[in-house]
């Protein structure tokens, strides 16, 4: 899986915090993580879960969108059979990372955003998000657990979803297949 390079992450979430005047300690104890592991993901030398990386942002009073976002965006923009950007986000229960392959940039005051989720074998989201919004998904291919509200819901090829964000969600797959799955959200998150 090809994607955005792991150092933009990092070299972003540095700066985020540093324009909010924030140590790496006071980050880490509002995130819930170790200093050593904020600095790791900052240097390039680990990837956070997407629980994580949403925690990080929200206390950077960010989000994950604008971490990846493309200020040379157009009325209109077309990706390409292959060619769709793809945000890698690392799943700490699975040997495959997470991709987010990107159906819309991100641009400052967009209120949809679209991917295409691609989960490997056993890999999750790492945890119960929550954030404002809603959320829409079809599985195109392999198996999907979806958790919502404390609800699991387990979804194949074919099957749809929709919830409101501020729901406590997750997700798995507990197949032996990757899944890909039409993620649309509003406003964006990732």
């Amino acid at each position: 899986m090809t994607g955005l390079e792991v150092h933009e992450l990092g070299v972003k979430l540095r700066h985020a915090r540093k324009l909010k005047r924030m140590r790496l300690k006071d980050v880490a104890s509002k995130v819930g993580c170790s200093e050593s592991l904020l600095s790791k993901i900052e240097c390039d030398k680990a990837m956070p879960s997407l629980r994580t990386l949403h925690r990080i942002v929200s206390v950077l009073d960010t989000s994950v969108a604008s971490l990846f976002g493309d200020p040379a965006a157009e009325n209109v923009t077309l990706y390409r059979s292959g060619e769709r950007p793809v945000i890698v986000i690392d799943a700490p229960d699975s040997p495959d990372p997470i991709g987010l392959e990107r159906m819309t940039p991100y641009v400052e005051g967009q209120s949809l955003e679209g991917n295409v989720h691609v989960v490997g074998p056993g890999a999750s989201s790492g945890g119960e998000i929550s954030h404002i919004g809603e959320e829409v998904g079809y599985v195109l291919e392999g198996e999907f657990e979806l958790t919502v509200g404390g609800r699991t819901h387990h979804l194949k090829a074919g099957d749809s979803f929709f919830f409101r964000s501020e729901l406590p969600h997750s997700y798995c797959n507990p197949g032996e297949v990757s899944a890909r799955v039409i993620w649309v959200n509003t406003p964006p998150t990732f």
